[in-house]
C-alpha cells in the first residue's frame, strides 16, 4: 500500500512539472509573439551579412560591399550600413575581407579573423593591433554581454592579395587558415556563418556541439560546396531550423542555385530563405 502511494505521488509530481514546463514554453512563445526583441539579418551579397542582435549590437561578417557585383547600388556607400560594433572575417580572400579594413577604421570597430590574417594586417600597417586582435580556431570571445563568438574550422584557403602602395606591385601573402563563426546571441539564438568551405566530416561535430538555429551556407560550387553537398551538410550534420544559401551567382564558376539546394534537401525539416542581396530577415 505504502509503495503504491509513493508511486502515485511520483506520477502526480511528474505530471505537474510537465504541465508547468508546457505553460512556461507557451508563455515564452506568447512573449516572443508579443514583440520580444528579434535578430535581424541583412544579406548584401556573396557572404556579406549584417546581423543586428536582440540588444541592438551590429555584427558585420565578410563585408565585401563596394565592389561586389551583386550588392545593390543603393547599399554600396558604406555610410548606409550605419554604426558597426564588430567585424568578423572568415578568411583573407578579397570577396570576404572586402571593405573590412575601411569599416574597422570608420567605426573604430575590431576586425576579428584568423590569427594569421590579423597579424598580416598589423604587419602591413593596415590596422593597429587594437583593431586587428588575434584569435584562433576553438577560441571564443564575448564582445558584448550575452554574445559569444567562436571560431571553427573551414575547409578552404586564405591567401591575401596585397598591392604595395609605393611600387604598385602585387604580392600573394600568407594570412592564416580559413574559419567559420558560431555566433550565439543574447537570447540563445545561434548562427553558424560557414564562410567558404568544402564539405568535411567535422561539420557533424559542430552541429552536435553548437546546435545552430540558423546556418549561412555557401552553395555556389567550384570554390565551395555545391548545392548537393550543402544540402547533405544541412540535413545530415547540422540540423538547423533555418538556412540562408549564400556565395553563389557572383562569378561564372559559382553556378549553384537556391532551387538546387532546396531540391537536394527534399523533406529535410529546415526552412530555407532564398532571399536576394539587399533583403532583410527577422528571427
Amino acid at each position: 500500500m505504502r509503495r503504491n502511494l509513493r508511486r502515485n505521488f511520483l506520477v502526480s509530481a511528474l505530471l505537474f512539472f510537465s504541465a508547468l514546463a508546457t505553460c512556461q514554453t507557451e508563455a515564452l512563445a506568447e512573449g516572443a509573439a508579443a514583440g520580444a526583441p528579434k535578430t535581424e539579418v541583412w544579406w548584401l551579397g556573396q557572404a556579406a551579412m549584417r546581423i543586428t542582435t536582440p540588444s541592438g549590437k551590429v555584427i558585420m561578417v565578410d563585408p565585401w560591399i563596394t565592389t561586389n557585383p551583386k550588392t545593390p547600388e543603393a547599399y554600396k556607400n558604406l555610410d548606409v550600413l550605419g554604426k558597426i560594433d564588430i567585424i568578423l572575417v572568415t578568411h583573407a580572400h578579397g570577396d570576404h575581407l572586402g571593405d573590412g579594413v575601411a569599416l574597422a577604421k570608420k567605426n573604430n570597430a575590431p576586425l576579428w579573423g584568423p590569427a594569421g590574417l590579423d597579424q598580416q594586417l598589423q604587419t602591413l600597417g593596415l590596422l593597429p593591433a587594437e583593431l586587428a586582435p588575434r584569435m584562433n580556431k576553438g577560441g571564443t570571445i564575448t564582445p558584448f554581454p550575452g554574445v559569444k563568438i567562436t571560431q571553427v574550422h573551414a575547409e578552404h584557403s586564405s591567401e591575401m592579395l596585397w598591392t604595395d602602395p609605393d611600387t604598385k606591385k602585387q604580392s600573394t601573402l600568407a594570412a592564416g587558415e580559413p574559419v567559420g563563426f558560431i555566433i550565439e546571441l543574447e537570447n540563445g539564438f545561434t548562427i553558424y556563418h560557414m564562410g567558404d568551405t568544402a564539405l568535411f566530416g567535422d561539420m557533424k561535430l559542430i552541429g552536435e556541439r553548437y546546435h545552430p538555429d540558423l546556418v549561412m551556407i555557401p552553395i555556389g560550387g567550384h570554390y565551395v560546396m555545391n548545392p548537393q553537398d550543402a544540402a547533405f551538410a544541412t540535413a545530415q550534420f547540422l540540423h538547423p531550423k533555418f538556412a540562408i544559401p549564400m556565395h553563389y551567382g557572383t562569378t561564372p564558376q559559382l553556378k549553384g542555385t537556391p532551387k538546387e539546394y532546396t531540391d537536394a534537401l527534399g523533406n529535410a525539416p529546415v526552412k530555407v530563405f532564398p532571399i536576394n542581396p539587399g533583403d532583410k530577415l527577422s528571427f
